[in-house]
């Protein structure tokens, strides 16, 4: 069994996780969006211990972190005019871009496809851990696949206690849902992933900005996705998430007859009067919803809820990330009243 340590942002132990790293281990970092559980980039006996951690598929590729742009620049074979603008205006950030991969990448990052993907995180602690490795880190949400994404040093504490060596508690994650994640082509934007980078915001850098269908839908099987990751549930606690897309009224008229000691539901800051027992609030707007959600999908299984009720946020700027994630918690499980 491995001792799992929370240590503090410090120079000396930022400087021991990176030692880590070097070593072929892994260890958990905060970000802006959440908590990711890192490894080198080119070192694949360690990167396959991030499958193993974390119970991930094989076939769902990881995102390259990098805090400069000499990374990028190792990372992909082709630097586009729009992805430069891109990188630009948006970087450091919550954004990652799927560009076409370099030579120096290994297919157990990306899952043998023929692009990577890449992000260049602000968040100060993982800025300096990567500059203290002097490569590129993988870093996937740092939790067991499949369930509620890391936004706290004791969420990846919960899941992967006995798993890593080490933790570097960077506080609270800002955003609270992870990166945009869009490909990039030569004229051309594509929307996998909604998150803190709006579909307007990406837009004052390419007209021509699409939405991939997966956001909103459950992928085909037989059908071919540019994402392979998208195929599995994702951000789910135990108990059944059932997405209820309606007024307050119809949702309170909905789930009337539904709510007991095992049963819960979600709903907005403001709406919370409304309800007697069993209720969660996850925030007042989309941004605070989006920091929220995940604590709040946490806090369901500490209750050890059967099932919750959500009501469905909004669905522009950052809200479609959290309805997108609400989704895919859910398993595409959606009432429209």
């Amino acid at each position: 069994m491995i001792y799992t340590k929370i240590l503090k942002p410090t120079d000396e132990n930022i400087s021991c996780c990176a030692s880590l790293i070097k070593s072929s281990d892994i260890v958990a970092m905060p970000t802006e969006t959440v908590y990711g559980l890192a490894a080198s980039a080119y070192d694949k006996n360690a990167v396959a211990k991030i499958f193993d951690a974390k119970g991930r598929p094989q076939d769902n590729p990881l995102i390259c972190h990098i805090s400069n742009f000499d990374m990028l620049l190792n990372l992909t074979c082709k630097m586009s005019n729009l992805l430069y603008r891109i990188a630009e205006r948006f970087w450091p950030g919550p954004l990652t871009v799927i560009v076409p991969r370099s030579d120096c990448v290994l297919d157990i990052v990306t899952a043998g496809l023929d692009t990577v993907a890449i992000r260049f995180p602000s968040h100060i602690v993982a800025q300096k851990l990567i500059n203290e490795c002097g490569f590129p880190l993988v870093a996937p949400s740092a939790n067991l696949s499949g369930t509620p994404s890391p936004t706290t040093a004791a969420h990846v504490y919960d899941d992967l206690k006995g798993k890593i060596k080490a933790i570097l508690d960077g506080g609270t994650c800002k955003i609270g849902v992870e990166s945009t994640i869009i490909k990039v082509d030569d004229n051309e934007i594509k929307l996998l992933r909604p998150g803190a980078i709006t579909i307007k915001m990406l837009q004052k850098v390419c007209k021509n900005v699409t939405a991939d269908i997966t956001i909103f839908n459950k992928p085909d099987e037989n059908i071919k996705v540019i994402s392979p990751g998208v195929k599995y549930k994702h951000y789910s606690p135990k108990a059944n998430v059932i997405l209820v897309d309606g007024s307050l009224s119809q949702f309170k008229k909905y789930i009337s007859d539904k709510l007991d000691n095992n049963t819960f539901c979600v709903v907005f800051d403001e709406d919370q009067a409304h309800f007697k027992n069993n209720v969660l609030t996850y925030g007042k707007d989309s941004l605070s919803q989006a920091h929220n959600i995940f604590s709040v999908l946490r806090k369901v299984d500490d209750l050890k809820a059967n099932t919750v009720f959500i009501r469905c946020p909004q669905k522009t700027d950052i809200g479609l990330a959290v309805y997108n994630r609400l989704l895919r918690a859910s398993g595409f499980n959606l009432v429209k009243l």
